[in-house]
């Protein structure tokens, strides 16, 4: 069983902003969290986001901003974990660790500001418009910036996402979802990764139970407290957003996408992702031509 769930970011206690770079064939594909805001922008790669009670898909652009906190994962589609794949993914990520500062820091007037704006434990949001274009462009001259200039580029983009809080869409739902304790942070990282490798074929609740090592009552209880998810909508839910990522994608005509991710009944199919995405499947393939 895994035991990956507090994850620790590589830096000095007295450390307050952490940039990483992600490269390679897939992103770390491990259910974590950790007590530092988290700023991602994706540069290449696509897959699966899962954060606190949302999941959905990220891509390359895609800017995402997380409370302190919040298990979450960016689990690269199936294609880039084949033993025969080029594919490559980039991502890059600045940590904020206000700890760092000890509770002095919003004695800080100036700062004042800053303080209500930040997102709540557990929160985790998506940026738009013309926020997410400045803080891609931010990135690229923090990137090239060293001490305090680096320093004042961390601190802009901070200013940046004060500024354009309307451009944020929050993804998750945080109550009852902060700091999974080792045990349970294990568990679902276990539940979630035997979903993810097994989504598109039938899974009983029988099975997953036994994988979680489970009672049947148990597991539906435990699961749906931290997902706010049923077991039947949750794998619902991961196989329409694979159908999204085909239906963009490829040129398959519905009936065969319905059939490749587990549906055997098309009008099922259909209904879970008009629910699911407010569009039938043709209405969203015409949405991503425009």
């Amino acid at each position: 069983m895994s035991k990956v769930i507090a994850f620790q970011i590589p830096k000095s206690q007295k450390e307050f902003i952490r940039f990483q770079q992600d490269r390679g064939g897939y992103f770390y594909d491990k259910l974590h969290q950790h007590p530092q805001l988290q700023l991602t922008v994706v540069l290449e790669g696509s897959g699966q986001f899962l954060s606190g009670d949302y999941m959905g898909r990220f891509q390359p652009g895609d800017v995402f901003f997380l409370g302190e906190n919040v298990p979450h994962v960016f689990r690269s589609d199936a294609e880039y974990f084949a033993d025969d794949s080029i594919l490559q993914i980039a991502g890059d990520t600045l940590f904020y660790d206000f700890q760092a500062f000890g509770d002095s820091i919003w004695e800080v007037e100036d700062l004042q500001g800053l303080k209500s704006f930040l997102p709540p434990k557990g929160s985790c949001f998506q940026i738009f418009g013309e926020t997410q274009v400045r803080i891609q462009e931010l990135f690229k001259e923090y990137q090239a910036s060293k001490n305090l200039f680096r320093f004042q580029r961390g601190m802009e983009i901070l200013a940046v996402l004060e500024k354009g809080s309307e451009d944020f869409i929050s993804l998750n739902k945080t109550e009852g979802l902060v700091g999974l304790s080792e045990k349970d942070g294990s568990r679902m990282d276990q539940i979630l990764r035997y979903l993810l490798n097994n989504r598109f074929r039938a899974i009983s609740l029988d099975e997953i139970s036994e994988e979680a090592n489970m009672s049947k009552e148990a597991f539906c209880r435990f699961f749906k407290m931290r997902t706010r998810k049923t077991f039947t909508q949750y794998v619902n839910q991961l196989r329409i957003s694979e159908a999204q990522k085909l239906l963009k994608e490829s040129d398959k005509n519905v009936s065969e996408i319905a059939f490749s991710i587990g549906y055997e009944n098309l009008s099922h199919f259909n209904r879970n992702f008009k629910v699911i995405t407010g569009k039938t499947p043709v209405e969203f393939r015409k949405s991503q031509m425009i």
